[in-house]
């Protein structure tokens, strides 16, 4: 199949979501105000959740939650920097005293960083990746764990990658702290399992952002000829993923690593 065939796939829209299955549930999600994690919020908000959109950059935070308040759904923003204890901890006291309790999680601020070869990849570099991609996730487990058993139980996902099971040259501190997360769910998982807390990992695949659609064309064809299915995927495709292992249906799924990649792991 030649890139142009590749390119002209096309996409699916998701089933509407059923407005009643997070309801009386309060979700997190890091990294909330763009991208995936705004589906993420958006579809959360759909299923009934209140939503605390903690981003970094907390103007576009706020616009996110104010965007999510107009279509009816309860919604909050807070400045929440991944990278320092502190400011995590005081996002999900945030979440808990806005909304009395917290019951859900998406741990998915993350940062790309430079191309490289691992032997000259520039150590600040590394250091920022791992601090943002990896740490980032055990501080917000650190501080969302006791919160959500505090509240009796609930879910977590994790945002991983395609690149938390597959290597990919000039990116050694994405993939290794990717690979992290997944090792890190799996023992968070075993943990908490019997405090009624799952915990999972989600792998998407190439995804399609303005950063790609505005890409130089032949590399954005190559990306796109990686992915059996034909084209790169869409934030929202992640989104149901993720609302799925936070639901109710997900019930007996602890610990597990769920790509949402196109094929692209399957050769």
């Amino acid at each position: 199949m030649s890139s142009t065939e590749h390119s002209t796939s096309t996409t699916p829209t998701p089933a509407p979501a059923d407005r009643t299955e997070f309801a009386g549930r309060t979700a997190l999600v890091t990294g909330g105000a763009s991208g995936i994690g705004l589906a993420l919020a958006r579809r959360l908000a759909a299923g009934g959740a209140a939503v605390v959109v903690a981003d970094y950059d907390e103007e576009n935070a706020r616009k996110a939650a104010a965007e999510l308040e107009r279509t009816g759904a309860r919604a909050a923003a807070v400045a929440m920097d991944v990278t320092d204890p502190a400011s995590v901890e005081a996002g999900v006291r945030f979440a808990v005293d806005t909304f009395g309790a917290l019951h859900l999680a998406v741990n998915n601020a993350g940062i790309a960083g430079p191309s490289s070869p691992t032997g000259e990849y520039p150590v600040e570099d590394w250091n920022r990746v791992v601090a943002t991609n990896l740490s980032g996730v055990f501080h917000s487990m650190r501080y969302e764990l006791p919160a959500i058993v505090a509240a009796g139980g609930g879910a977590i996902v994790n945002m991983s990658s395609i690149l938390g099971t597959n290597g990919f040259a000039g990116s050694p501190a994405y993939v290794a702290a990717k690979h992290g997360v997944v090792g890190l769910t799996k023992t968070a998982a075993l943990e908490y399992a019997a405090q009624n807390v799952r915990i999972n990992a989600v792998g998407p695949g190439f995804i399609d952002t303005p950063l790609l659609r505005n890409a130089d064309p032949q590399a954005r064809e190559h990306l796109i000829s990686l992915h059996p299915a034909g084209r790169l995927g869409t934030a929202e495709e992640v989104a149901e993923l993720a609302a799925f292992l936070l639901s109710d249906r997900a019930s007996f799924i602890h610990g597990s690593y769920h790509l949402v990649d196109g094929g692209y792991s399957a050769p």
